[in-house]
C-alpha cells in the first residue's frame, strides 16, 4: 500500500500538486501562473447570458458573410 498523500509536504508525490502548491502561495487567484484569461470580479457576480447570446449571433453572422464569398454557392 502507499502511503496517505500529506497536502503539507514539501515533496508531493506528483508534478500536479506542485504546481498548485506553488500557484496557492500568493493566494490571489487571478494572478495564478496556470491560468490566462482569469478575471477578478466581486463574490457571487456572473456574466450575463446575453452576451453569449450576442457573441454567437456575431459569429454566425460573420462565418455567413464569409460563406458569401465561397464560389460555386446557390
Amino acid at each position: 500500500m502507499s502511503a496517505p498523500i500529506n497536502s503539507n509536504s514539501a515533496n508531493p508525490p506528483t508534478g500536479a500538486l506542485a504546481v498548485v502548491a506553488d500557484a496557492v502561495v500568493t493566494n490571489d487567484p487571478a494572478r495564478r501562473p496556470d491560468v490566462l484569461f482569469r478575471v477578478r470580479r466581486e463574490e457571487g457576480h456572473q456574466p450575463s447570458a446575453w452576451w453569449m447570446v450576442g457573441a454567437f449571433v456575431v459569429v454566425s453572422g460573420i462565418v455567413l458573410v464569409l460563406f458569401s464569398f465561397v464560389p460555386g454557392g446557390a
